[in-house]
């Protein structure tokens, strides 16, 4: 199963990325600290080594990651060459204050009023580009939403005499080949629900959860996990739920019960979870 999930503006967002990766400094790519390497963009780095642009890779939402394993993963950037990393959380001011701050050693010949650093944001929908946005220029200028597709033109501030930073669409590529890839984006919510459906989402995230934290479902639903499947653990939530479908005589309502696993997820309600590290990718 291939996803192909390309709006009108993306395929404009991608042309006007590459033009502006010719006269920026530093790319900051925001990636989501739970799934880093499956919502990097490859059509982002594409575009950044053609223009040999170094890179700042903003793991945010840190908070919602496993500590250890994102670690793992500043590890395995910080290898990389013309590459730095950090690890935050771009709701808090402080944190999203460090992004001009690191970049600049990336572009030390950029740091004066008459050649200011320039800095683009780029990643993929709904890993907290607008809401970095919002915090480093302290007003709101980028709506925020938890779905896809929120920004849709490029927009350019100065964030003061010596820095300017430049926030673009959120970019996926054209088709995602890789099934694992795309259900991955899903549980993030980058790939709008009416391309994967919520069950399939679901029963995915749960197989990760059952094999790396099974501990957090029994907590959170009060549900005895050994021995389920992942189909078992959305009947599980059905039942414990009482999520039925309306007039069907007590048939389990299992899309809602994956909507109730993915919204405990996504907003960190189920603790500090990782669904892939540098070295397996991802749990299943």
């Amino acid at each position: 199963m291939s996803i192909q999930w390309f709006p009108g503006h993306m395929n404009t967002a991608r042309k006007e990325a590459a033009k502006t990766m010719e006269v920026i400094d530093v790319l900051v790519e925001i990636l989501d600290a739970r799934i880093p390497d499956a919502s990097c963009n490859p059509l982002i780095e594409e575009l950044r080594q053609a223009r040999q642009r170094p890179c700042l890779k903003v793991l945010n939402k840190a908070d919602l990651a496993d500590p250890a394993v994102t670690q793992d993963w500043l590890d395995f950037y910080d290898r990389q060459s013309c590459v730095s990393a950090v690890a935050l959380s771009c709701q808090h001011a402080g944190d999203a204050a460090k992004i001009p701050r690191l970049c600049q050693p990336l572009a030390l010949h950029r740091n004066s009023i008459v050649k200011p650093l320039r800095m683009l944001i780029m990643g993929v929908p709904n890993v907290g580009k607008s809401t970095l946005m919002n915090q480093l220029l302290n007003r709101r200028i980028a709506r925020v939403g938890d779905e896809p597709a929120v920004t849709k033109v490029q927009q350019r501030h100065k964030l003061n005499d010596r820095m300017t930073i430049t926030d673009s669409p959120g970019l996926l590529w054209g088709t995602i080949k890789d099934p694992q890839v795309g259900l991955l984006l899903s549980t993030i919510n980058a790939v709008g629900h009416t391309v994967v459906d919520n069950e399939t989402v679901g029963e995915f995230l749960a197989g990760i959860l059952l094999a790396r934290y099974p501990a957090r479902l029994t907590a959170r639903y009060g549900v005895a996990v050994e021995g389920l499947t992942s189909a078992g653990v959305i009947d599980a939530i059905a039942k414990k739920r009482g999520s039925l479908l309306a007039g069907s005589g007590g048939v389990l309502d299992r899309e809602k019960a994956a909507r109730i696993l993915l919204a405990d997820y996504r907003d960190g309600t189920l603790g500090r979870t990782s669904l892939e590290t540098p070295k397996s990718g991802a749990w299943t």
